[in-house]
């Protein structure tokens, strides 16, 4: 290939990459993820605390929901949803680099129902 062509082939690939990026970052900054950080300063705001007192009150909350699915029990919060942990039976499946079915064991995963209160409010 000539110089030219490969300057010109570079030059096409540049200017769309940059397109996609702009557009990538342009439909980024329009959704907006709410994170852990985002409740506790939520918490922090409501309750006049710091932000520490806040960040504790929100892992906490967190933590004793994961322990207790942990162990088999639901967590139903009236309103909002249920979450529980739920058994996947065991099962086999194909590594997708060889090819070969391989057998995974049987796990606990986690799972949310949500609630009356909160399907109304999303939908609304």
């Amino acid at each position: 290939m000539f110089s030219f062509q490969k300057t010109l082939i570079y030059n096409r690939f540049t200017h769309i990459h940059s397109v996609c990026s702009r557009f990538y970052t342009q439909f980024l900054k329009e959704i907006h993820f709410m994170k852990k950080a985002d409740l506790a300063q939520m918490v922090q705001e409501e309750l006049q605390g710091t932000r520490a007192q806040a960040e504790r009150v929100v892992q906490m909350i967190f933590d004793a929901m994961a322990d207790a699915m942990a162990k088999g029990t639901d967590v139903d919060i009236a309103g909002f949803g249920k979450f529980s942990g739920k058994i996947q039976a065991a099962r086999e499946a194909r590594n997708p680099k060889t090819g070969e079915m391989v057998k995974v064991a049987a796990k606990r995963v986690p799972k949310f129902k949500a609630g009356k209160g909160l399907k109304d409010k999303v939908a609304a």
